[in-house]
């Protein structure tokens, strides 16, 4: 906590100020107590948001819907002023260690019986906020919150209320995408629109970190594009999962929403353990809550009380809410606020639910487990030769394809989802991860797939048989049913655009033939990343036409993404998929394209054809700054 500045009040409220928690996007919050001397947080708006009124009605929004949570396992709302020059909300402040800080820094992973208390503390939290129509959509290590009698949830600041607005829309826009890389489920990752299932699969990554100190896709630091793409595609790192605790995690990591069990039916399911913490970590919470109480109980001035420790990891993230002290107990509501932005794709398909629950033992040491309780993986069953990526086209020629489709291999087991795919047509991209059937030398079986993106939503159907006959050490055969075409090896990994393609570029004008020309304009941006992300974006601006085709003096502005289906000779890139922050009803989606790069009057030229028929391409230079 650090102490208050000049520019901070000394009240917000009925509210007296002690120091300040942290700064976030949002506002600052501020350590405060109210005049009965509880320990509060309150979270001030900045002033430049204050200042929007779709803010304000939003923020209005969220706080109103935050009163209808009356569950366990949330910090209480006390009080709050949306209408005031600078909103806030006030939040009970949960006096323990954050489970990022316990598990991280402390004492290592938890012991089995602890990691289903917390799953069943964690479940009955969001079983309320569901109940109240809300989707958390940011539940990772450091925003929950371990007391004596329960975990707490806390940061609702980038939560969004499920309810639709006024004007028909929702609150949970698809093209959004929002959470923390690393803890952010397969909807989140691709800008889809979420539901209370998405915690559900945000709790599985949870659990998994508390029971092995790691997160299940890795983190960050290998790129926010790879981390997304394994949350998408790949299967979870469990190494190291005991036993015990793999059939509830497993039904939890589900692709497919539709898959994964509600919080409700975790609560069923699962007891309520008391005491739930192993005995070194009870100790310290004690320690804390004994200078809390005694900070609490104390008359004297701010600068004289022992301040509480904020919890870990809330300072950057917008913090601190939480419930009142262990004793007594209380029953309280969340903390909120919400705003978003940007990109794309459909839903999946997972892990069977039927597998969960699964019976174990539940017992572990006090004192957290540190070696590893699942038993050694198979060896993998798939040549060298096979390992990487391959491309080939399905429909038209290598200069000209209508359809193509990729497959990366990985090492994997017989049984193993550990080949993806990405078929392309002119009006549809699919991906999926197909099972390994068999693998000799020279040929590699693939068997049943299951879809994990889809655009347009919901329109892909998961992949036949394929066989793939090796023909040299960059050449194979690749068939399906009666489908055949030969597939070359491509760059495979989290960095698969070439260096040439990757920038901003913009509509070469020799090709600009409409009137006025300085209203028309066309840019096109493209990142570096993996196959099946959202590496390319579209942006355009042209007057608005009337009946009779005469420009009028409004422009249209148009903001698309689209993924990326292939990185071969040529980018090849899925249907546009619109950027609700830039569209207007006049736009119109593109649907799948490929990108090549030419040579013209000594320069290089960027050009966009579409791939459902023959026509001119649209033509780019670079746009330099």
């Amino acid at each position: 906590m650090e102490s208050l500045n000049a520019e901070d009040p000394v009240s917000v409220g009925p509210f007296r100020l002690i120091g300040r928690l942290g700064v976030g996007g949002m506002g600052r919050v501020f350590l405060a107590r109210s005049a009965g001397g509880r320990t509060v947080a309150v979270k001030v708006v900045h002033a430049e948001l204050a200042a929007q009124d779709e803010f304000r009605r939003r923020f209005a929004r969220e706080v109103a819907a935050l009163e209808r949570v009356g569950g366990t396992g949330t910090a209480p709302v006390l009080g709050s002023d949306t209408t005031a020059d600078s909103p806030w909300v006030a939040i009970g402040y949960v006096p323990g260690p954050s489970l990022r800080a316990v598990v991280g820094d402390e004492f290592g992973p938890l012991p089995p019986a602890t990691v289903r208390a917390l799953a069943s503390g964690l479940a009955r939290a969001l079983d309320h906020i569901h109940a109240a129509g809300l989707v958390h959509r940011d539940l990772k290590p450091s925003n929950v919150l371990l007391t004596v009698d329960g975990p707490r949830i806390i940061d609702f600041g980038i939560a969004r209320a499920v309810d639709h607005v006024s004007d028909g829309g929702n609150l949970t826009t698809t093209g959004a995408v929002v959470g923390s890389p690393g803890f952010m489920s397969p909807e989140q990752v691709r800008g889809d629109q979420v539901s209370p299932a998405s915690d559900v699969f945000c709790l599985g990554s949870v659990l998994v970190y508390a029971a092995t100190g790691r997160a299940p896709f890795g983190t960050a630091d290998s790129g926010v594009h790879a981390t997304m793409f394994r949350i998408a595609h790949d299967e979870p790192d469990l190494t190291d999962l005991p036993p015990e605790l793999s059939g509830l995690i497993r039904a939890c990591l589900a692709k497919d929403p539709a898959a994964r069990p509600t919080a409700t039916e975790i609560v069923e399911t699962l007891p309520v353990a008391d005491p739930w913490l192993p005995a070194d970590v009870l100790a310290r919470l004690g320690r804390h809550a004994a200078r809390l109480l005694e900070a609490e109980g104390s008359s004297a001035p701010a600068s004289e009380t022992p301040p509480p420790t904020a919890p870990a990891g809330t300072a950057s993230t917008v913090p601190a809410p939480a419930a009142p002290t262990p004793s007594p107990r209380r029953r309280g509501r969340t903390a909120l606020l919400a705003a978003a932005t940007a990109l794309v794709v459909a839903a999946a398909a997972g892990a069977a639910y039927t597998y969960w629950p699964e019976n174990g033992g539940t017992g572990g040491t006090a004192g957290g487990r540190k070696n590893g309780g699942t038993a050694d993986r198979p060896p993998g069953i798939v040549p060298a030769a096979f390992l990487g990526a391959w491309e080939g086209v399905l429909k038209g020629s290598a200069d000209v394809p209508y359809e193509t489709r990729r497959i990366e291999i990985t090492q994997g087991p017989a049984g193993a989802r550990a080949a993806v795919y990405t078929h392309v047509t002119g009006e549809q991209l699919c991906m999926g991860r197909a099972t390994l059937i068999s693998a000799t030398e020279g040929e590699l079986v693939l068997g049943e797939a299951e879809i994990t993106a889809s655009v347009p939503a919901q329109r892909c159907t998961p992949a036949a048989r394929q066989t793939l006959t090796l023909r040299s050490t960059d050449v194979v055969e690749w068939g399906s049913g009666v489908a055949k075409s030969t597939f070359r090896r491509v760059e495979a990994g989290t960095d698969v655009v070439p260096a040439a393609y990757v920038g901003t570029w913009k509509q070469a004008p020799d090709t600009l033939t409409q009137p006025d020309p300085d209203r028309w304009s066309y840019r096109l941006i493209v990142t570096q990343g993996p196959v099946g992300a959202p590496l390319v974006r579209f942006e355009q601006s042209y007057p608005r036409m009337d009946d009779q085709g005469n420009a009028l003096a409004e422009d249209i502005d148009c903001a698309a993404t689209a993924l990326v289906g292939g990185a071969g000779s040529l980018l090849v890139i899925g249907p546009e998929t619109r950027d609700p922050a830039g569209w207007d009803p006049d736009c119109v989606e593109n649907g799948s394209g490929n990108l090549r790069i030419v040579r013209y009057k000594g320069k290089e030229r960027l050009q966009l054809y579409g791939m459902s028929g023959d026509g001119e391409p649209a033509e780019f230079v670079r746009d330099k700054p």
